[in-house]
């Protein structure tokens, strides 16, 4: 490894710094590493030796621009459907019709847990953080409860998609790979649940209270209202069917599906001189974008440096059980996509218990840190009070749990090989 190469790799790790020292730097994250990011790569121009090594830098930034464009645009699509569903009152509306009046909240949390893992099973795991939180957040617990439904939340969304190629980018890749069948990869539903339980059950100790729905302040959607909600559950399902079926990008999808509420909402009378829906897109949290912006700059520099494909070499010193566990866990600091990607080039010879733990443990490795996955940064940016030292104080809750997890998925692996 160069000493150029170094200097790239220390950038990275003041980047994360950064996130996790916010609370004391008081300088926003998303400020961090976006100026992290887009310096390491300013840097590799600078430092390229000739014009062949300059195109070859050229070309990595234009792949990852690309990639971080088009999860940019998912995100806008789905951040301002729900912007509107949620100031709107739909969501509300969901939880007054399926929670009773009262409801301790213990049954509350596991309710939560149950409901993020399903939801999660078949939408992506942006758009089920986004309403997963935005449900908790209409509760109106005080902070320290709202923190550990939202550690749930982020570990429940990623334990629940990781057993559908619907589910989880990570699961999807594995199983296009042949790797695993669609079979092997609904085994990884009781598991994952059981680690899921798990953890409700940790963070349920001492939330004795109950919790009173106020449901006087229930909103009466409108008409155009309720057409928009089921435009945005039509929109998830033809996400899935049109990935499956026609291999559609789902970012055509959900922006097609953005580009038709903005029409139904035209044409109903709805985009009104004070209330324009287009005004929702400013609704979103640009904070989270930025973030994502620059997080994904450093893992493509990473990526370009080789540092990414160097840990496949993890598995010639240690157990490959063993491997697979450490690979969860470096997810939680490194982009799972990539990661993944790493390791199916690797062409690892790995039996199926070990494919399914691996599946597991890259899949819901990034839930033990808050900016280990896209559900955590989300969750992040809708919670004043979460930040990445408030989140780590449930460290051990959840390095238990994913634990419990990756061990029960190996074993049901080898009950079915």
């Amino acid at each position: 490894m160069s000493a150029f190469e170094v200097v790239l790799i220390l950038l990275a790790v003041l980047a994360v710094a950064g996130v996790v020292l916010e609370e004391v730097t008081h300088v926003s994250k998303a400020m961090v590493v976006l100026f992290f990011g887009t310096l390491a790569w300013i840097l590799m121009f600078i430092a390229a030796p000739d014009e062949l090594a300059r195109a070859r830098v050229q070309e990595a930034l234009n792949h990852n621009i690309l990639d971080i464009a088009g999860l940019w645009l998912f995100l806008m699509a789905t951040m301002t459907f729900v912007a509107y569903l949620n100031k709107k009152g739909l969501i509300d509306s969901v939880i007054f019709k399926i929670l009773p009046t009262h409801v301790s909240e213990r049954k509350l949390l596991f309710l939560t847990a149950i409901f993020c893992f399903l939801f999660s099973s078949i939408a992506d795991n942006i758009t089920a953080t986004l309403v997963s939180m935005a449900l908790v957040l209409s509760l109106r617990l005080e902070l320290r409860k709202t923190l550990r439904f939202a550690t749930l939340v982020v570990f429940s969304v990623n334990s629940g998609g990781v057993a559908m190629i619907t589910g989880d980018v990570t699961t999807l890749m594995i199983f296009l790979a042949g790797k695993l069948e669609i079979t092997h990869l609904l085994f990884l539903i009781v598991p994952s649940l059981l680690a899921v339980l798990l953890l409700a059950s940790l963070l349920s100790i001492g939330m004795n209270d109950r919790v009173v729905i106020d449901k006087s302040a229930k909103v009466h959607s409108q008409k155009v209202e309720r057409v928009i909600a089921t435009i945005f559950l039509l929109t998830i399902i033809g996400t899935i069917l049109g990935s499956l079926l026609f291999e559609i990008p789902p970012l055509l999808s959900f922006l097609g599906g953005l580009a038709l509420m903005f029409l139904v909402a035209h044409f109903l009378n709805e985009d009104v001189a004070n209330d324009p829906i287009l005004e929702y897109i400013r609704a979103i949290e640009f904070e989270t974008l930025l973030f994502f912006l620059g997080i994904l700059l450093l893992v493509g520099m990473l990526q370009f440096i080789g540092v990414l494909h160097g840990l496949t070499a993890l598995y010639d010193v240690v157990p490959v059980l063993l491997a697979n566990f450490l690979m969860g866990v470096l997810s939680a600091l490194i982009d799972n996509v990539p990661l993944t990607a790493a390791l199916l080039k690797s062409d690892l010879e790995m039996s199926v218990a070990e494919w399914m733990g691996l599946t597991y443990a890259v899949g819901v490795g990034g839930s033990l840190l808050i900016i280990g996955s896209a559900a955590g940064i989300v969750a992040m940016s809708k919670v004043p009070g979460l930040t990445f030292i408030s989140y780590l104080r449930s460290f051990g809750l959840l390095f238990l749990s994913f634990a419990v997890g990756f061990v029960a998925v190996y074993l049901t692996g080898l009950m079915i090989e």
